[in-house]
This record gives C-alpha cells, structure tokens and sequence, in this order.
C-alpha cells in the first residue's frame, strides 16, 4: 500500500449516527476540545425583530418564508444602525460567562454580510448608515479577552445570489421569486465569485480564526467542498472547519437544537437557542432557565461534546435583558465548578437515573428554530474525568444522600470535595454503591452541585 493509499483511506472518520469527518491534522482541534463552551451570535438584518409590526415568519429566515423582494428587504439596511454595539461589552459577557469561543453570523442566509466585504457590495460598511465593520471591533476584544474569534457562513442558501442552488431533490430553499428561472442557476459561479472573495476576506482581515463554521452546504458538490476546504487552509492552516462544509470534508459534527442519545468520542458540537428563536424577535418569551441551560452544558460535555450557546443581539447592538441575566447566572456557577467542564473526558459511563429524552418531538416553543432539546427538571447523575479525577455532577438534587453504582465500582478513592464548598462530604462505600452525604448548603438559582472525586495514585 502506497503512502497516497493510505492517506485517501485514513482521511476520513465516520461519527456513529453514519455522517463523515475529515481526520487529517487532529491536533489544530486541541484549543477546541479543551474549550467546551462556546457563544454563538445571530445577527443581521433580521434582528430588527418583527416585520410590520408582527413577528416574522421563521423569524431570521423571514425573507424567505414571507417571500420578500431581494430590493424590499434590502430596505432594511437603509435603517440598521447598531449604535449601542459594545464588542468589548459583548466578548467580556461571554468570557465572564466561562466561554472559551464566539461564532457569530458573517452571513446568514439572507446573503447580507455583516463585515466589511470589498468583493460585494451587499454588505453592512455599504449598505447601512452604521459604515462601519463591527468584525474588527470583535477582533479587538477576542484577542483582549483571550476568546477565540469563529464565523458562520452560510454556504448553500443565499437569497441575494441569482445563482445560489440548492440541489436536494423535491425541497426549495433558494429565492425563487426575485429568480425564478432554476436553469439558469450556477452553483459554482456563486461559489467563486461571491463565497470564495468573502471566505478570503474573512480570513484576511480580522487575525487568527478559530473556526468557520458553515451552514446549509445543500447543492454543494465534493469538488467545491474540497476547493472551499483547500482554500481556507491555505490562508489559516490552524482554522478548524465544521462538517457543513458538506460532502464529508468538516473536521466535527454538528448536533442542531439536540444533544447525542449517547456519548461520541469524535469531535462534535451542540447548537442550541437560549430562547425560541436564533435571531433576535420582540415576540420571543421562551427562555430557558440558567438551571436547563447548566443541564445541557453536563450532558454535552460528559457525552464528549461542545456547547455553542446562542444569543440573537437586536438591530442597535444590545443583548436582550434576559439573555444577559443568564449569562451571568451561567458564569458565577461556572467560576465555581468550570475544572470539571474544561479539559474533561467522558467517563465510561455518562449518567445514572437520567430520564431517556432521545425520541422527543419537536418542541413547539422554538417553532422556527426546531427545537429537541429536553425541557425536563428532574434529578439525576453526569460523570466525566480529567487524570486522576472523576467529577460527579448532581443535577438538580433534592436529596441529602446520592447513591451510585457507577461509582460504587471504584476501589481506590483517596478523598472525596465537594466545589466551591470548604465542607468535606462524608462518603463509604457500601453494597457496591458510593454513598455520599450531600452537605447542607444554601440554596441556589442553579442547584448543580459537583463533587471532586480524586482517585489514588
């Protein structure tokens, strides 16, 4: 076997639901890994909220569902004036929040870009009376704050382009009003006239990039998956590329609005709302707790996986209130007990007494947003590792004794902490079961508690 042989065999990994990643050059992931925890940020056009006083249909993908002019949402630019955008403020939020990395929408779907893009017009420092290319400011303070600047970009789906494509069979996701005439369409002209251009100035102008995180590859071919890929290592060797990139040419997967049913050793992200929506809308009062969200962060994070966390900012730049009250809830638990979320592994068994959550429909309060994810409260035990530490999570306990048999299996505890707490818990084994004594603690708007299980030498 030759070494080329070799390499086209080994250069890919499949993920246990059956999708493909890239393998080669693992270690660029390392950062990511260890990071966990990450912000995501759709904002755009869309984020004025509501259209004509009501709320948008699909909310950010409103310009397609209502069917509107390319000329007539491209009005909107006329008014977008972020004037309250703070990037300092925006980047400290998350990093007094515990996350690691920010992706924030360069273009979404609506094809408008949210930087300074020389290559097409169509695009915020043009466009709006704001002139000005917030993505610089962000740069600015991710390298203050030591935060890992990514991008989404949305590949297959752009509703400016005449020539944008989407190839899946008996589905229409293109804008088939402004035009309507599908043969005339040309993919890979929209790849390299407007994708490529705007990926190289992504790349060229804000500093390291972390990631570029794609979105809707539909209609892109193997061909143009491995040219965009080649293109951007070519600028950023280091730059990590999720599987949206399509035709297995990613370097980790996606889990969109749910979380694995069970723990996955390849790389791989959840992307989940903090409210209803992605994008920002006035209607929007779906919030999910700081307790639900902490709860996701567990199991993602002991089933091997990271969480991107999403916020959608408003038209002048501000986070809404209540995402901002959660973040905060969500950092001072994280200052707390975020040893055992960075740097961890899956333990060899992710939890006990967990209700299974895999086969749950949609949820209905995210609508447009096409949420999976379990609303569930209920008790129960996540187990990573880090060395010679297991961490015990106890998820909304209620209970003065926690019991478990996972555990219960270890012969070699040397001593048992509870974080952020000076009391020393009280633990035997007993029955092949670890019984620990939960201290009496203060009650808390997250009642999460992590036990520190160090393990002899």
């Amino acid at each position: 076997m030759n070494k080329k042989t070799f390499l086209i065999i080994f250069s890919f990994l499949t993920f246990s639901n059956g999708t493909k990643i890239y393998s080669q050059n693992t270690d660029k992931l390392n950062w990511w890994k260890e990071a966990k925890f990450g912000l995501f940020l759709h904002w755009g056009l869309y984020s004025i909220g509501e259209w004509n006083g009501k709320p948008q249909k699909a909310n950010e993908h409103f310009m397609f569902a209502e069917q509107i002019p390319l000329k007539e949402y491209a009005k909107i630019a006329e008014t977008f004036n972020p004037v309250n955008f703070n990037a300092d403020l925006w980047v400290k939020t998350a990093k007094e929040a515990g996350m690691k990395y920010i992706v924030i929408t360069a273009k979404h779907h609506d094809g408008f870009a949210m930087f300074d893009s020389p290559s097409d017009n169509y695009n915020i420092v043009s466009m709006t009376p704001y002139h000005h290319d917030p993505m610089k400011d962000l740069a600015v303070a991710c390298t203050k704050y030591n935060i890992k600047l990514c991008f989404y970009y949305s590949l297959g789906r752009d509703w400016a382009s005449p020539d944008a494509t989407w190839a899946k069979e008996g589905s229409k996701a293109g804008n088939t009003w402004d035009f309507p005439n599908n043969q005339e369409k040309d993919n890979n002209k929209y790849i390299e006239k407007k994708v490529k251009p705007q990926l190289k100035e992504l790349l060229t102008q804000y500093g390291p990039v972390g990631v570029i995180w794609f979105d809707t590859p539909e209609g892109t071919t193997p061909a143009q998956s491995e040219s965009i890929r080649k293109l951007i290592l070519s600028i950023q060797p280091n730059c990590i590329i999720n599987n949206r990139i399509g035709n297995s040419f990613g370097d980790y997967i996606v889990a969109e609005q749910k979380i694995e049913a069970a723990t996955e050793l390849k790389p791989w992200e959840s992307c989940i709302t903090m409210s209803g929506k992605w994008g920002f809308s006035k209607f929007d009062k779906s919030w999910k707790t700081p307790e639900l969200l902490v709860r996701h962060l567990i199991e993602i994070v002991c089933k091997g996986g990271n969480f991107l966390l999403n916020v959608g900012p408003d038209s002048l730049g501000e986070f809404p209130v209540q995402s901002i009250k959660n973040l905060e809830v969500i950092g001072d638990w994280m200052k707390i007990n975020g040893e055992a979320i960075y740097g961890t592994q899956p333990y060899s068994t992710a939890n006990e007494y967990a209700i299974n959550v895999t086969d749950l429909k949609a949820d209905v309060m995210g609508k447009s947003s096409n949420d999976f994810t379990s609303k569930k409260i209920n008790p129960d035990l996540y187990f990573n590792q880090k060395g010679d530490v297991i961490y015990l999570f106890a998820r909304s306990w209620n209970q003065n004794i926690i019991t478990s048999t996972t555990l219960g299996q270890l012969k070699n505890i040397n001593r048992i902490e509870l974080l952020g707490s000076k009391i020393k818990p009280k633990w035997n084994l007993q029955n092949n079961n670890l019984i620990i004594n939960v201290p009496l603690l203060q009650k808390t708007e997250i009642p999460i508690y992590v036990f520190k299980i160090i393990l002899k030498k």
